[in-house]
């Protein structure tokens, strides 16, 4: 997987493969909890066909430019993106919570757990296989997307294993003095799954907010404060304005150099002077970034 597109299909296909093995095993073995799997992985695959959309509009911007009507480019829909994945993530889990919480209310679900214990077998395989090959490329390309992505897998992967052994703890109990508890099994094991699920997002919910309300990132604001202050000292200008944010994987940056007008008796300084400045500061703070929107310009006082 050389592209983020291509990564994001073939984790499209696994999802896929994913949701219908915990439909089909679902409704097989009567499990509530490999259901909400199921049904889980449907959300994100319908995610990933919205992400790879968005990795194809900003491939398409680098390579043949932004077109009229997103002149400014499509990086703010990433955030959007992300924000939207961490909440219908979280919206999936709390129904899921509360349908498993009224399930061990009513006395719990009968399960057949022989079923169940394939399932998660098979899925364990094919989310750890995703996940690898997914995080491979990542390192690689460097995605938001991806890496969102991966920690899905991994999170799906871990609530998998969880699903396993407490199907084997049922599989154990079936016939002994604690056959009672079988009907408590599914209910109790959906609710850790869906309590655990529910908080994993928010962090990443955050920082999509955070990109969407244009927060300035300390790091950026830093390194673009550092630059704009040594031109100052070695241009002699009066000060700099710094405007950064963090959008998706834009960054958008802003210099204002307050300039005092030259004497009367003095030619202005040459339009190509102007310039070099302002190439030396793109190039400073990584001008060649197809991602980096970078401004500079001059003022007056006056």
């Amino acid at each position: 997987m050389r592209t983020e597109q291509q990564a994001l299909r073939v984790s499209l296909v696994a999802v896929l493969l994913l949701s219908a093995l915990g439909i089909g095993f679902g409704l097989v073995s009567g499990s509530a909890a490999i259901l909400f799997d199921g049904v889980f992985s449907l959300v994100d695959a319908l995610m990933s066909v919205i992400s790879i959309i968005l990795a194809g509009l900003l491939a398409k911007s680098r390579s043949e430019g932004l077109p009229r009507r997103f002149s400014m480019g499509f990086w703010h829909f990433e955030p959007l993106v992300l924000c939207l994945n961490a909440l219908v993530m979280m919206a999936v889990a709390g129904y899921a919570l509360l349908q498993a919480v009224t399930a061990l209310l009513d006395g719990g679900r009968e399960v057949e757990f022989g079923p169940a214990v394939v399932y998660t077998v098979v899925v364990l395989l094919l989310a750890g296989t995703t996940a690898a090959l997914e995080h491979r490329a990542t390192r690689r390309i460097g995605s938001a997307l991806v890496a969102m992505d991966v920690k899905g897998w991994l999170m799906g992967a871990g609530v998998t294993g969880a699903l396993l052994i407490a199907f084997l703890v049922g599989m154990v109990i079936d016939g002994t003095s604690h056959e009672h508890l079988l009907p408590y099994v599914d209910p109790v094991v959906l609710i850790v799954v869906a309590s655990v699920l529910i908080p994993v997002p928010v962090r990443t919910l955050l920082r999509a907010l955070s990109e969407i309300a244009l927060v300035t990132p300390p790091e950026l604001h830093a390194e673009a404060r550092a630059v704009a202050d040594r031109v100052v000292a070695e241009e002699g200008f009066l000060s700099a304005d710094v405007h950064a944010a963090q959008v998706g994987r834009s960054r958008q940056l802003e210099i204002v150099f307050h300039v005092s007008p030259p004497p009367p008796d003095t030619p202005p300084r040459p339009l190509t002077q102007w310039h070099g400045i302002r190439r030396r500061v793109a190039g400073e703070l990584g001008g060649d970034d197809p991602d980096s929107w970078i401004t500079v310009w001059f003022t007056t006082d006056e």
